[in-house]
């Protein structure tokens, strides 16, 4: 299993991890075809499947509990879930 899979895995565990980090998602998301841009203001924007998504980047490097749920969600939406990639 790869670690990019393994980190799009951590993503749906339950009960949410606590320490997933932003960089090493977004490392992941590119992995597996998302193109992703962070802005000036602390936010990378997802594309994929023509949806967008954002995510807020704190300025610690792990993303906050409300932001892996939000994430969760769109990657469901896009097709991006453990079961659909490995």
């Amino acid at each position: 299993m790869s670690k990019h899979l393994q980190k799009i895995e951590k993503i749906f565990q339950h009960p949410l991890s606590g320490n997933i980090d932003s960089k090493k998602v977004i490392a992941a998301l590119e992995h597996f075809g998302a193109k992703v841009e962070v802005n000036k203001e602390h936010r990378a924007i997802v594309h994929y499947n023509n949806r967008e998504h954002s995510i807020t980047l704190s300025h610690r490097p792990e993303l906050s509990k409300d932001a892996i749920v939000k994430l969760r969600h769109y990657l469901e939406e896009v097709g991006l879930t453990p079961d659909k990639l490995s």
